[in-house]
Protein backbone atom coordinates (compact mmCIF):
# COMPACT_ATOMS: atom_id res chain seq x y z
CA UNK A 1 0.00 0.00 0.00
CA UNK A 2 1.25 3.07 -0.86
CA UNK A 3 0.24 6.26 0.72
CA UNK A 4 1.16 10.20 -0.73
CA UNK A 5 0.56 13.56 0.48
CA UNK A 6 0.41 16.89 -1.22
CA UNK A 7 2.15 20.23 0.47
CA UNK A 8 0.17 22.75 1.07
CA UNK A 9 1.17 25.99 2.86
CA UNK A 10 -2.62 27.06 3.49
CA UNK A 11 -3.49 23.82 5.31
CA UNK A 12 -4.04 23.38 9.24
CA UNK A 13 -1.82 20.62 10.58
CA UNK A 14 -1.86 17.06 10.30
CA UNK A 15 0.50 15.34 12.87
CA UNK A 16 -0.70 16.35 15.96
CA UNK A 17 -2.63 14.84 18.95
CA UNK A 18 -2.50 17.69 21.55
CA UNK A 19 -2.94 21.18 20.85
CA UNK A 20 -5.34 23.69 19.45
CA UNK A 21 -9.02 22.06 19.61
CA UNK A 22 -9.28 22.53 15.15
CA UNK A 23 -6.18 21.00 14.86
CA UNK A 24 -6.99 17.51 16.77
CA UNK A 25 -10.69 17.37 15.01
CA UNK A 26 -8.68 18.26 11.60
CA UNK A 27 -6.19 15.35 12.35
CA UNK A 28 -9.23 12.90 13.15
CA UNK A 29 -11.12 13.90 10.08
CA UNK A 30 -7.87 13.33 7.95
CA UNK A 31 -7.21 9.72 9.42
CA UNK A 32 -10.63 8.71 9.22
CA UNK A 33 -11.10 9.97 5.79
CA UNK A 34 -7.64 7.98 4.99
CA UNK A 35 -9.53 4.81 6.36
CA UNK A 36 -12.72 5.56 4.41
CA UNK A 37 -10.82 5.82 1.13
CA UNK A 38 -9.45 2.41 1.36
CA UNK A 39 -12.60 0.90 2.18
CA UNK A 40 -14.58 2.55 -0.46
CA UNK A 41 -11.97 2.02 -2.69
CA UNK A 42 -11.63 -1.82 -1.93
CA UNK A 43 -15.54 -2.16 -2.00
CA UNK A 44 -15.64 -0.84 -5.67
CA UNK A 45 -12.89 -3.43 -7.01
CA UNK A 46 -13.63 -4.45 -10.94
CA UNK A 47 -12.45 -5.03 -14.04
CA UNK A 48 -10.73 -2.34 -15.68
CA UNK A 49 -7.85 -1.85 -17.72
CA UNK A 50 -5.18 0.59 -17.22
CA UNK A 51 -2.16 3.11 -19.64
CA UNK A 52 0.37 5.45 -18.77
CA UNK A 53 2.20 8.30 -20.80
CA UNK A 54 3.68 11.67 -20.11
CA UNK A 55 3.47 15.86 -21.49
CA UNK A 56 5.93 18.53 -20.32
CA UNK A 57 4.66 21.56 -18.49
CA UNK A 58 7.54 23.37 -18.91
CA UNK A 59 6.78 26.78 -18.03
CA UNK A 60 5.32 26.63 -14.32
CA UNK A 61 8.60 24.74 -12.82
CA UNK A 62 11.84 27.00 -11.30
CA UNK A 63 14.66 25.50 -9.99
CA UNK A 64 14.49 28.07 -6.63
CA UNK A 65 17.82 27.75 -5.71
CA UNK A 66 19.97 30.24 -7.06
CA UNK A 67 23.94 31.28 -7.44
CA UNK A 68 24.44 35.03 -6.42
CA UNK A 69 26.59 37.57 -7.34
CA UNK A 70 29.22 38.52 -5.47
CA UNK A 71 29.00 39.93 -1.92
CA UNK A 72 24.75 39.24 -2.19
CA UNK A 73 25.00 35.88 0.18
CA UNK A 74 23.72 36.46 3.64
CA UNK A 75 25.16 34.38 6.53
CA UNK A 76 22.93 31.60 7.36
CA UNK A 77 21.25 30.82 10.65
CA UNK A 78 24.94 28.93 11.66
CA UNK A 79 26.97 32.00 11.00
CA UNK A 80 28.20 30.76 7.88
CA UNK A 81 27.78 32.39 4.16
CA UNK A 82 26.68 29.49 2.13
CA UNK A 83 27.14 28.91 -1.77
CA UNK A 84 23.38 28.71 -3.12
CA UNK A 85 20.01 30.46 -1.73
CA UNK A 86 17.05 29.43 -1.90
CA UNK A 87 14.26 32.05 -3.20
CA UNK A 88 16.63 34.70 -3.13
CA UNK A 89 15.42 38.13 -3.84
CA UNK A 90 14.46 38.84 -7.57
CA UNK A 91 16.64 41.15 -8.75
CA UNK A 92 19.40 41.15 -11.76
CA UNK A 93 21.60 43.26 -9.63
CA UNK A 94 21.56 40.03 -7.01
CA UNK A 95 20.79 36.14 -9.38
CA UNK A 96 23.86 35.18 -11.24
CA UNK A 97 22.17 31.39 -12.00
CA UNK A 98 20.16 28.52 -10.63
CA UNK A 99 21.92 25.66 -9.08
CA UNK A 100 19.96 23.14 -10.74
CA UNK A 101 17.59 21.54 -13.24
CA UNK A 102 13.93 21.27 -13.66
CA UNK A 103 11.67 18.32 -14.41
CA UNK A 104 8.81 19.91 -16.90
CA UNK A 105 6.82 16.57 -17.37
CA UNK A 106 3.52 16.13 -15.81
CA UNK A 107 3.10 11.67 -15.84
CA UNK A 108 -0.58 10.35 -15.82
CA UNK A 109 -1.63 6.86 -15.06
CA UNK A 110 -4.89 6.27 -16.29
CA UNK A 111 -7.39 3.57 -15.49
CA UNK A 112 -10.54 2.69 -17.78
CA UNK A 113 -13.56 0.69 -16.62
CA UNK A 114 -14.36 -2.11 -18.83
CA UNK A 115 -16.92 -0.12 -21.32
CA UNK A 116 -13.65 2.06 -21.58
CA UNK A 117 -15.09 4.80 -19.26
CA UNK A 118 -12.70 6.85 -17.29
CA UNK A 119 -12.47 5.64 -13.61
CA UNK A 120 -9.71 6.94 -12.34
CA UNK A 121 -6.45 9.34 -13.42
CA UNK A 122 -3.68 9.64 -11.30
CA UNK A 123 -0.88 12.44 -12.27
CA UNK A 124 2.47 13.49 -11.03
CA UNK A 125 4.40 16.82 -11.23
CA UNK A 126 7.27 17.51 -9.45
CA UNK A 127 6.37 21.39 -8.00
CA UNK A 128 6.07 22.20 -4.59
CA UNK A 129 2.92 24.07 -3.76
CA UNK A 130 1.95 27.53 -5.46
CA UNK A 131 0.68 29.46 -2.27
CA UNK A 132 -0.38 33.43 -2.62
CA UNK A 133 -3.67 32.21 -0.29
CA UNK A 134 -4.58 34.93 1.86
CA UNK A 135 -4.15 34.23 5.57
CA UNK A 136 -6.63 32.36 7.62
CA UNK A 137 -7.83 30.62 4.78
CA UNK A 138 -7.57 27.37 3.85
CA UNK A 139 -6.45 25.59 0.44
CA UNK A 140 -5.49 21.78 -0.91
CA UNK A 141 -3.92 24.09 -3.47
CA UNK A 142 -3.11 23.42 -6.91
CA UNK A 143 -3.50 19.89 -6.28
CA UNK A 144 -7.11 20.36 -4.83
CA UNK A 145 -7.95 22.20 -7.70
CA UNK A 146 -6.67 19.98 -10.44
CA UNK A 147 -8.72 17.13 -8.89
CA UNK A 148 -11.64 19.50 -9.55
CA UNK A 149 -10.88 20.18 -13.10
CA UNK A 150 -9.68 16.78 -14.30
CA UNK A 151 -13.32 15.40 -14.71
CA UNK A 152 -14.79 17.98 -16.67
CA UNK A 153 -11.76 17.48 -19.06
CA UNK A 154 -12.51 13.70 -19.59
CA UNK A 155 -16.46 14.19 -19.31
CA UNK A 156 -15.62 11.43 -16.70
CA UNK A 157 -18.58 10.15 -14.45
CA UNK A 158 -19.51 10.92 -10.56
CA UNK A 159 -17.41 8.35 -9.46
CA UNK A 160 -14.51 9.24 -11.22
CA UNK A 161 -11.45 10.13 -9.13
CA UNK A 162 -8.71 12.10 -10.13
CA UNK A 163 -5.46 12.66 -7.90
CA UNK A 164 -2.11 14.81 -8.35
CA UNK A 165 1.27 13.74 -6.60
CA UNK A 166 3.87 15.58 -5.38
CA UNK A 167 7.00 14.68 -7.64
CA UNK A 168 10.74 15.14 -6.77
CA UNK A 169 10.16 18.75 -6.35
CA UNK A 170 11.90 19.89 -2.89
CA UNK A 171 14.27 22.65 -4.98
CA UNK A 172 11.70 23.25 -6.96
CA UNK A 173 8.71 26.07 -7.03
CA UNK A 174 6.23 27.69 -9.28
CA UNK A 175 8.41 31.73 -9.04
CA UNK A 176 9.77 32.75 -12.29
CA UNK A 177 12.69 34.46 -10.45
CA UNK A 178 13.74 36.28 -13.83
CA UNK A 179 10.51 37.44 -14.72
CA UNK A 180 7.92 39.63 -13.25
CA UNK A 181 4.03 37.78 -13.20
CA UNK A 182 0.89 40.66 -13.42
CA UNK A 183 -1.11 40.75 -10.02
CA UNK A 184 -3.05 38.00 -8.97
CA UNK A 185 -6.34 38.10 -6.98
CA UNK A 186 -6.60 35.43 -4.04
CA UNK A 187 -6.48 31.79 -5.30
CA UNK A 188 -5.87 32.59 -9.10
CA UNK A 189 -2.26 31.45 -9.18
CA UNK A 190 -3.65 28.08 -8.01
CA UNK A 191 -6.04 28.28 -10.21
CA UNK A 192 -4.32 28.88 -13.31
CA UNK A 193 -1.59 26.31 -12.50
CA UNK A 194 -4.16 23.70 -12.15
CA UNK A 195 -5.75 24.65 -15.20
CA UNK A 196 -2.34 24.02 -17.16
CA UNK A 197 -1.83 21.19 -15.22
CA UNK A 198 -5.18 19.57 -16.01
CA UNK A 199 -4.60 20.25 -19.64
CA UNK A 200 -1.16 18.65 -19.82
CA UNK A 201 -2.39 15.60 -18.48
CA UNK A 202 -5.50 15.39 -20.62
CA UNK A 203 -2.73 15.59 -23.63
CA UNK A 204 -0.80 12.61 -21.53
CA UNK A 205 -3.55 11.09 -21.60
CA UNK A 206 -3.95 11.27 -25.65
CA UNK A 207 -0.91 9.66 -26.04
CA UNK A 208 -2.11 6.40 -24.58
CA UNK A 209 -2.04 4.14 -27.65
CA UNK A 210 -4.31 1.31 -25.71
CA UNK A 211 -5.58 0.67 -22.35
CA UNK A 212 -4.40 -2.70 -21.16
CA UNK A 213 -5.98 -5.42 -18.90
CA UNK A 214 -3.10 -7.92 -19.68
CA UNK A 215 -0.42 -5.69 -17.90
CA UNK A 216 2.03 -7.09 -15.63
CA UNK A 217 1.86 -5.86 -12.03
CA UNK A 218 4.58 -5.94 -9.53
CA UNK A 219 5.51 -4.06 -6.13
CA UNK A 220 8.10 -4.69 -3.93
CA UNK A 221 9.15 -3.14 -0.25
CA UNK A 222 12.15 -2.14 1.38
CA UNK A 223 13.02 -0.27 4.73
CA UNK A 224 16.38 0.71 5.27
CA UNK A 225 18.10 2.68 8.12
CA UNK A 226 19.55 6.02 7.85
CA UNK A 227 21.78 7.74 10.14
CA UNK A 228 20.41 10.89 11.54
CA UNK A 229 22.86 14.33 10.37
CA UNK A 230 25.82 14.08 12.63
CA UNK A 231 26.46 16.91 15.52
CA UNK A 232 29.54 17.42 16.63
CA UNK A 233 30.22 18.56 20.01
CA UNK A 234 31.34 22.33 19.11
CA UNK A 235 28.01 22.19 17.43
CA UNK A 236 25.89 21.32 19.78
CA UNK A 237 27.71 23.19 22.72
CA UNK A 238 26.81 26.76 20.38
CA UNK A 239 23.90 25.67 19.52
CA UNK A 240 22.53 25.34 23.26
CA UNK A 241 24.42 28.29 24.17
CA UNK A 242 22.20 30.59 21.04
CA UNK A 243 18.96 28.70 22.40
CA UNK A 244 19.47 30.04 25.94
CA UNK A 245 19.96 33.74 25.00
CA UNK A 246 17.77 35.75 26.55
CA UNK A 247 19.22 39.49 25.57
CA UNK A 248 17.38 40.89 23.12
CA UNK A 249 20.71 43.40 21.77
CA UNK A 250 22.31 40.17 21.81
CA UNK A 251 19.38 38.25 19.94
CA UNK A 252 19.21 41.09 17.69
CA UNK A 253 22.76 40.64 16.38
CA UNK A 254 22.65 36.87 15.82
CA UNK A 255 21.83 35.89 12.00
CA UNK A 256 18.59 35.43 11.19
CA UNK A 257 16.49 32.11 12.41
CA UNK A 258 20.00 31.81 14.71
CA UNK A 259 17.77 30.33 17.41
CA UNK A 260 15.15 28.69 15.41
CA UNK A 261 17.88 26.43 14.19
CA UNK A 262 19.70 25.85 17.32
CA UNK A 263 16.42 24.56 18.61
CA UNK A 264 16.25 22.05 15.85
CA UNK A 265 19.75 21.23 16.24
CA UNK A 266 19.19 20.03 19.76
CA UNK A 267 16.48 18.41 19.64
CA UNK A 268 17.61 16.46 16.55
CA UNK A 269 20.69 15.61 18.85
CA UNK A 270 18.01 14.11 21.05
CA UNK A 271 16.48 11.89 18.77
CA UNK A 272 17.97 8.12 17.95
CA UNK A 273 21.06 7.66 16.10
CA UNK A 274 19.20 6.28 12.82
CA UNK A 275 16.14 6.53 11.27
CA UNK A 276 14.41 3.32 9.20
CA UNK A 277 12.26 4.53 6.51
CA UNK A 278 10.28 2.44 3.65
CA UNK A 279 11.11 2.60 -0.32
CA UNK A 280 8.43 1.01 -2.45
CA UNK A 281 8.78 0.43 -6.47
CA UNK A 282 5.81 -0.34 -8.44
CA UNK A 283 5.58 -2.28 -11.70
CA UNK A 284 2.75 -1.03 -13.53
CA UNK A 285 3.14 -2.92 -17.02
CA UNK A 286 5.87 -0.75 -18.66
CA UNK A 287 5.65 2.26 -16.22
CA UNK A 288 7.73 1.93 -12.79
CA UNK A 289 6.82 4.37 -10.10
CA UNK A 290 9.00 5.10 -7.09
CA UNK A 291 7.92 6.55 -3.71
CA UNK A 292 10.38 8.06 -1.68
CA UNK A 293 9.11 9.52 2.07
CA UNK A 294 11.24 12.93 1.79
CA UNK A 295 10.86 16.12 0.00
CA UNK A 296 13.21 15.17 -2.59
CA UNK A 297 15.38 17.09 -4.69
CA UNK A 298 14.51 17.12 -8.50
CA UNK A 299 17.62 15.64 -9.52
CA UNK A 300 17.04 12.50 -7.72
CA UNK A 301 13.87 12.26 -9.85
CA UNK A 302 15.48 12.64 -13.19
CA UNK A 303 18.11 10.31 -12.70
CA UNK A 304 15.98 7.58 -11.25
CA UNK A 305 13.79 8.22 -14.72
CA UNK A 306 17.18 8.09 -16.42
CA UNK A 307 18.79 4.89 -15.38
CA UNK A 308 15.62 3.24 -14.60
CA UNK A 309 15.12 -0.17 -17.28
CA UNK A 310 11.39 0.90 -17.49
CA UNK A 311 10.37 2.88 -20.73
CA UNK A 312 8.86 5.54 -18.22
CA UNK A 313 9.25 5.88 -14.34
CA UNK A 314 7.30 8.56 -11.76
CA UNK A 315 9.14 8.97 -8.99
CA UNK A 316 6.72 10.45 -6.07
CA UNK A 317 7.75 12.15 -3.10
CA UNK A 318 6.30 12.58 0.85
CA UNK A 319 5.34 9.09 0.03
CA UNK A 320 4.65 6.93 3.00
CA UNK A 321 6.53 9.45 5.58
CA UNK A 322 8.27 12.75 5.73
CA UNK A 323 11.75 12.65 7.01
CA UNK A 324 12.81 16.48 5.60
CA UNK A 325 14.60 17.34 2.27
CA UNK A 326 16.77 15.06 0.40
CA UNK A 327 19.22 16.82 -1.31
CA UNK A 328 22.01 15.18 -3.24
CA UNK A 329 25.77 15.03 -2.03
CA UNK A 330 26.37 17.67 -4.45
CA UNK A 331 23.97 20.27 -3.55
CA UNK A 332 24.87 19.25 0.20
CA UNK A 333 28.09 20.84 -0.37
CA UNK A 334 26.77 24.04 -2.33
CA UNK A 335 24.68 24.78 1.42
CA UNK A 336 21.26 26.65 1.64
CA UNK A 337 18.28 26.24 3.21
CA UNK A 338 17.61 22.95 1.97
CA UNK A 339 20.66 21.43 3.61
CA UNK A 340 20.53 22.88 6.89
CA UNK A 341 21.12 20.91 10.15
CA UNK A 342 17.59 20.36 11.23
CA UNK A 343 15.68 21.23 7.72
CA UNK A 344 17.82 17.90 6.14
CA UNK A 345 18.11 15.50 8.95
CA UNK A 346 19.74 12.40 7.60
CA UNK A 347 23.15 11.50 6.33
CA UNK A 348 24.69 13.70 3.53
CA UNK A 349 24.73 10.78 1.21
CA UNK A 350 20.86 9.52 2.04
CA UNK A 351 19.70 10.31 -1.91
CA UNK A 352 22.74 8.17 -3.27
CA UNK A 353 21.49 4.92 -0.89
CA UNK A 354 18.00 5.49 -1.74
CA UNK A 355 18.90 5.61 -5.51
CA UNK A 356 21.06 2.55 -5.38
CA UNK A 357 18.22 0.41 -3.55
CA UNK A 358 15.55 1.87 -5.59
CA UNK A 359 17.35 1.01 -9.02
CA UNK A 360 17.78 -2.91 -7.60
CA UNK A 361 14.57 -3.22 -6.69
CA UNK A 362 13.64 -1.88 -10.44
CA UNK A 363 15.95 -4.02 -11.67
CA UNK A 364 14.14 -6.86 -9.93
CA UNK A 365 10.44 -6.01 -11.05
CA UNK A 366 12.38 -6.19 -14.64
CA UNK A 367 13.82 -9.28 -14.89
CA UNK A 368 10.41 -10.69 -14.48
CA UNK A 369 10.16 -10.40 -18.33
CA UNK A 370 12.51 -12.36 -18.56
CA UNK A 371 10.95 -15.51 -15.99
CA UNK A 372 7.73 -17.20 -17.13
Amino acid sequence: MLICSTHTHSGPPSNTKEGPAPAVAYRKVLVDGLAESIVQAHDALQPASVGAAAHPLPEEVFNRRWFLKPGKMPPNPFGRVDIVKMNPPRSPDTLDRPAGPTDPDITVISVQDARRKPLALFANYSLHYVGAVPRGQLSADYFGEFARLMPVRLRAGENFVAMMSNGTSGDINNIPFTTTRPPREPFEQIRIVARKAADTAWFARRKIEQHRSDIRLGMLQREIVLNHREITDEQLAEARRIAALKDEDEIARLPQLAQAYARRTISLDEKEDTVTVKLQAIRIGDLAVCAIPFETFVEIGLELKDRSPFPQTMVIGLANGRYGYLPTPEQHRLGGYETWLGTNRVQKDASVVIVKNLLEMLAELHAEDTVD
